[in-house]
């Protein structure tokens, strides 16, 4: 057992007596329909599938047998509720929805169809995505349900990144390295230049996205005419672990080949290790190394280099 947070008990029972609230829990009428929210949920199951068998129904809805048997009931008596008996099991009923039944979900259905789009109408479209990325998030912790590893992609750049990669920059470096504010001004003058001087076929900025976002990025400068430049490799922390870097570099060496660069370069600092670590196993070697003192630290720059 994990450790529990006072905090984290007090978030879900405040999200619980919300939630209760907001889908009329508390109420006896789910969109004016004359039903609990109970009521609403078995119909709804009857909807999907005309085999239920109650005490299957019972155990899928955490539902005592009793109950269910009362609210079938009612459902029978007004006409919305058909059994036969299973063709495997003699013993048993199967389930049916009538066609009273059908139209009364229907109904229910375009009702609640109805609010939740009168709630997202209220929203920008991001922040529809962003409920919607909570919402699954929190059915699958919930659950226990396995998430699906993540398939991020890479391709250039468009409107937007560029200023994501200043701000990733920015942030990134002053929560994981301490470096100030003008690492972010740098990255900012490197990223304005290579817009403003941009040479199609021969530069490229590459953006790892994941889940829809970017997550990491990689840029391929002209140093003059026989040399490349890789600049601006990062990739999130939320990313990591997916071989992005590795990935990026890679896409970065062979554009640089592809345009005819006969080598190229980078500029990095010792302390980003992993970055290192990919360089190194790309083939390319160190060249130069000097200390020097540069957003807020003291640093050692590394020059490095490798033949196209």
């Amino acid at each position: 057992m994990h450790a529990i947070a006072p905090d984290a008990v007090a978030a879900i029972r405040r999200f619980n007596r919300f939630h209760t609230r907001w889908v009329g829990a508390l109420g006896g009428s789910l969109h004016g329909s004359g039903l609990s929210l109970t009521e609403a949920r078995v119909l709804y199951e009857l909807a999907q599938d005309d085999g239920w068998r109650a005490a299957e129904m019972a155990k899928a809805l955490a539902l005592d047998p009793a109950y269910l048997s009362r609210i079938l009931q009612r459902f029978a008596t007004r006409g919305w509720l058909g059994r036969s008996r299973s063709a495997a099991d003699g013993r048993a009923w199967r389930l049916r929805l009538t066609a009273q039944g059908r139209a009364v979900f229907a109904a229910l259905d375009q009702a609640s169809d109805a609010e939740a789009r009168s709630i997202l109408a209220r929203l920008a479209p991001v922040e529809q995505a962003a409920l919607v990325g909570a919402l699954d998030t929190a059915q699958q912790l919930l659950s226990g349900e396995a998430k699906a590893s993540p398939k991020p992609l890479i391709r250039a750049h468009r409107a937007g990144d560029i200023g994501w990669v200043v701000a990733a920059h920015g942030r990134l470096y002053a929560e994981e390295y301490g470096w100030d504010e003008s690492f972010e001004a740098l990255v900012a003058e490197i990223a304005a230049k290579f817009l403003r001087d941009f040479k199609p076929g021969r530069e490229r900025c590459f953006i790892a996205e994941l889940d829809g976002t970017p997550a990491g990025s990689a840029f391929v400068v002209a140093a003059d005419e026989e040399t490349a430049q890789l600049r601006l490799v990062l990739v999130e922390a939320r990313a990591r672990g997916l071989g992005l870097g590795k990935a990026l570099v890679r896409e970065a060496i062979g554009f640089a080949r592809a345009a005819g660069y006969r080598r190229m370069v980078l500029w990095t600092n010792d302390i980003l290790h992993a970055a290192r670590a990919i360089y190194i196993a790309e083939g390319f070697r160190l060249v130069g190394e000097e200390r020097h003192r540069s957003f807020g630290r003291d640093l050692v720059g590394q020059n490095w280099e490798l033949v196209l």
